[in-house]
Parts: structure tokens; sequence; C-alpha cells
């Protein structure tokens, strides 16, 4: 088995990593400040991207992304 990182997947992993944890942070804190399952949201923010923020955006938030102009 080989354990070793190329360069191209340090630079992955330097671009990924932050995104991530950028990611977690702002769903945690966002989702602490209102009541909805910090924990849970700062968890799967830290797994993966960009899912978990775009239904957090939709379901905790209740940002709709309407895709025509209704004034």
């Amino acid at each position: 088995m080989n354990l070793t990182i190329q360069g191209e997947d340090l630079k992955i992993l330097l671009l990924v990593v932050p995104l991530l944890i950028a990611q977690s942070i702002y769903l945690f804190l966002d989702a602490r400040k209102r009541g909805r399952n910090a924990w849970l949201w700062g968890l799967w923010g830290i797994i993966q991207c960009p899912m978990p923020i775009l239904f957090y955006m939709m379901c905790v938030r209740r940002i709709r992304f309407n895709r025509r102009d209704n004034r």
C-alpha cells in the first residue's frame, strides 16, 4: 500500500481542506446562532462540499433559488 502524497494530490488537498473547514465553521456558527442542530451542520459541512451549504441555505435560511424575478 502506497501512502505517499504526490505533487498534484498535495495541491488538491491544499485547496479542498481549507474550503471544507471554512464551510464547516460557517455552518456551525450560523446554525448555533439560529438554534438549528449546530453539530450536525458542522460535521456534515466538513465531510463534503457544496451540498451541505446548499441544503442549509434552502432549509434553515429559507433562501429560494428562483429562475425568474417575481416582483
